[in-house]
């Protein structure tokens, strides 16, 4: 459940928007039940994540957002249910209100006898430095990001012929302050893992944004520093590419051939061709598969990771890999899907949390 304070936040926030931009916005409108009971859940919360934008059920169960058009995961949670994911956007049909029903999370398949679990009593004195550079990052932002209730975090550690892995939980949602952004993030971390076989990491969860409060000039820093983040970001290129104007916001994009050092790339000089990109009204439809780096060349790298990749000090660009199992979908507001089958390595992959926008980010 969601403290009174947020509460009357997330209504204030959901609810309020000029009716000047209502043209460009979309309502959602739901209700929230008990699955056995279909008696309604008050007080249930409704968050898009990765956004600004949230609310809370009223006595009947029912909520309603405003939102700018594009695309969301709308998420569902109760206390003592499982939470529920709904991916929403203006070229869906909103006229009706929805029934979301939540089922009561059954916890006798999660009872593990103690002796046999893998938990590492002291595991944040252990991993927490470590988990914090991979889940938040080891950028320039994320040393002015503060986990606000480390004590929430749990850590569980394999070791065996087959496995070498960290994995990371949270009974609660996690509260990062990144007072670089101006932004308190309310993260429903699922799971965080590490394989130590492939020095890979990956973590699935749901984050809302909350705007902070401060000082104008304070306030005209965080404005600047969303725009250096913004620029070269994954959220730049997918709206540049929504908008055909990949080549005129600094990308190059090429189609790679070949592994390690064999790897050679293609400049993709025809990116709108029609086997390639199709747009109709709302969405824009990217037909890739393999293999492609972005490269963007309006923002130097940063220093840090130059040195950490152990890259030439005089890298004049970003360069980010991209490996797409099929395609995917963009919608207006820079909202893709499904983002699991885009794996990104490279600038992207160093730029974690504490680089994060919400989709309602709008460049200044």
């Amino acid at each position: 459940m969601l403290t009174r304070p947020f509460i009357a936040l997330m209504i204030i926030i959901g609810c309020t928007l000029s009716a000047s931009a209502q043209d460009k916005t979309f309502v959602i409108r739901a209700r929230v039940i008990d699955s056995a009971t279909q008696q309604p859940l008050p007080g249930a919360s409704a968050l898009c994540q990765n956004t600004t934008y949230g609310t809370v059920a009223n006595a009947e169960g029912n909520f309603a957002m405003r939102l700018p058009n594009g695309g969301y995961d709308l998420v569902i949670s109760y206390t003592g249910y499982d939470k529920k994911t709904i991916r929403i956007s203006n070229t869906q049909g909103m006229e009706d209100t929805l029934t979301i029903a939540l089922p009561v999370i059954d916890n006798t398949l999660t009872e593990v006898a103690v002796v046999a679990s893998n938990e590492v009593a002291d595991g944040w004195q252990v991993y927490g430095s470590f988990f914090l550079d991979h889940f938040i990052g080891t950028t320039p932002n994320a040393a002015e990001c503060i986990l606000q209730n480390p004590e929430a975090l749990r850590f569980f550690f394999t070791k065996n012929k087959k496995r070498h892995r960290l994995k990371v939980t949270a009974d609660q949602e996690l509260l990062i302050q990144n007072n670089a952004l101006g932004y308190l993030i309310r993260y429903q971390l699922d799971s965080f893992s590490y394989d130590y076989n492939s020095n890979i990491s990956q973590f699935t969860g749901f984050p809302f944004f909350i705007e902070q409060d401060t000082t104008e000039e304070v306030s005209a820093q965080w404005i600047k520093n969303r725009a250096r983040t913004y620029l070269g970001s994954r959220l730049h290129f997918m709206r540049a590419l929504y908008d055909s104007i990949v080549t005129e916001e600094g990308f190059i994009i090429e189609k790679m051939e070949g592994l390690g050092k064999n790897a050679r790339g293609t400049l993709l000089e025809n990116i709108y061709d029609s086997s390639l990109y199709e747009a109709d009204s709302n969405t824009v439809a990217i037909n890739w598969e393999g293999r492609f780096r972005i490269s963007y060349k309006n923002v130097f790298p940063d220093p840090i990771f130059l040195k950490e990749f152990k890259l030439p000090a005089n890298s004049r660009m970003q360069t980010t890999l991209l490996d797409i199992a099929d395609g995917f979908i963009i919608e207006e507001n820079g909202f893709f899907y499904e983002q699991y089958d885009v794996i990104n390595t490279g600038y992207w992959g160093w730029k974690k949390l504490a680089e994060a926008l919400p989709y309602d980010y709008t460049y200044e």
